[in-house]
C-alpha cells in the first residue's frame, strides 16, 4: 500500500529468505492498476518480482480482467484468461488458484485441477488462492469463500497436504480437516489464512471449528521449508516477541 509502511517492513524480511516468494491475492490496493502496482507495490515488494508466483485476488479484479495484475507480473502470474496454473518446486506440486472465477464442481477451472493432479503424481502437494474456505476473521462468516468447497473436494480426493489463502487481513492456523471442516489427521488438509503482508488487520470472530493459532495485528510473512516428504512452517512477525507460530507436517 502507498500509504502504509507494513509491506516495507514484510519486505525488509524477505531480503532475509531465499527461494521463491508466493503472494496470497490483494498484491496491491486499491483497485489493482498498472500504476498501483508500480508505484505502490513495486518500491517494496516489487524488488522479488522475479522469484514471486503470484495469485490473483478480488482487488486485482477491480481492474477488468485483472490487467494491471496480468501486465505487472508477466508471465509469473500464468495465463491471463485463467489465472490458475502450476509448477513443481522441488519434490512438491505447487497449484495457484483463482477464486475470482467459476469455482464451481463443473467448471473448466476444477476440471484443469483434476487433469492437472493426474500428470503430477507428486506426494506433497500445496495449492494457494485468494478467498479462504475457514476463516475466523470476517470474510469465513460472509460466505464468500464457500464457492471454493468444489475445489477443497478435488483437493482432498487426491491429498494434497497445504491451502494457503488470504483475503482476511490476519494469520490463522488450522488442524487438518475434510471440506466439510471436520478434523481428520489422517488425509486431512492443513489450511493457513496469511493476510498480514502490509494491509490494515482485521478483528477475528468467534473461533471456527480446527483453528489452532491466530493473530491480528502484527504484519509477517509465512516460512515454508518444503522437504521431500515433510514441510515446516513458520510465521515471520516484524514484531517477533509479540506472537510466533511454527510446526512441521508430513505429507500424506
Amino acid at each position: 500500500m502507498c500509504n502504509a509502511r507494513g509491506d516495507e517492513a514484510t519486505a525488509e524480511i524477505l531480503d532475509d529468505i531465499e527461494g521463491t516468494v508466493f503472494t496470497l491475492g490483494d498484491n496491491v490496493y486499491l483497485n489493482g492498476t498498472l500504476q498501483e502496482f508500480q508505484t505502490c507495490y513495486e518500491p517494496s515488494w516489487g524488488r522479488h518480482k522475479a522469484r514471486t508466483r503470484p495469485v490473483p485476488g478480488n482487488h486485482d479484479y477491480a481492474t477488468t480482467g485483472a490487467r494491471g495484475y496480468f501486465e505487472y507480473f508477466g508471465a509469473n502470474a500464468g495465463d491471463p484468461t485463467r489465472g490458475y496454473y502450476s509448477y513443481d518446486l522441488g519434490a512438491w506440486h505447487i497449484i495457484v488458484l483463482n477464486s475470482e472465477v467459476d469455482t464451481g464442481e463443473n467448471s473448466a477451472q476444477a476440471q484443469w485441477l483434476r487433469d492437472d493432479l493426474a500428470a503430477h503424481p507428486a506426494r506433497c502437494v500445496v495449492a494457494m488462492w485468494h478467498k479462504p474456505l475457514f476463516s475466523s476473521g470476517p470474510h469465513g462468516r460472509d460466505g464468500g469463500g464457500d464457492k471454493t468447497r468444489a475445489l477443497w473436494n478435488v483437493l482432498y480426493e487426491n491429498n494434497a497436504d497445504v491451502i494457503l489463502n488470504g483475503h482476511d487481513h490476519d494469520y490463522e492456523r488450522f488442524a487438518p480437516q475434510d471440506p466439510q471442516g471436520a478434523r481428520d489427521d489422517a488425509r486431512g488438509i492443513r489450511q493457513f489464512v496469511v493476510g498480514t503482508g502490509g494491509a490494515s488487520p482485521y478483528t477475528f470472530g468467534e473461533s471456527k471449528a480446527n483453528s489452532e493459532r491466530r493473530i491480528t495485528g502484527p504484519f509477517g510473512v509465512l516460512k515454508l521449508t518444503l522437504h521431500a516428504t515433510s514441510y515446516d512452517w513458520e510465521f515471520v512477525s516484524i514484531a517477533p516477541l509479540l506472537f510466533n507460530d511454527s510446526g512441521r507436517g508430513e505429507c500424506h
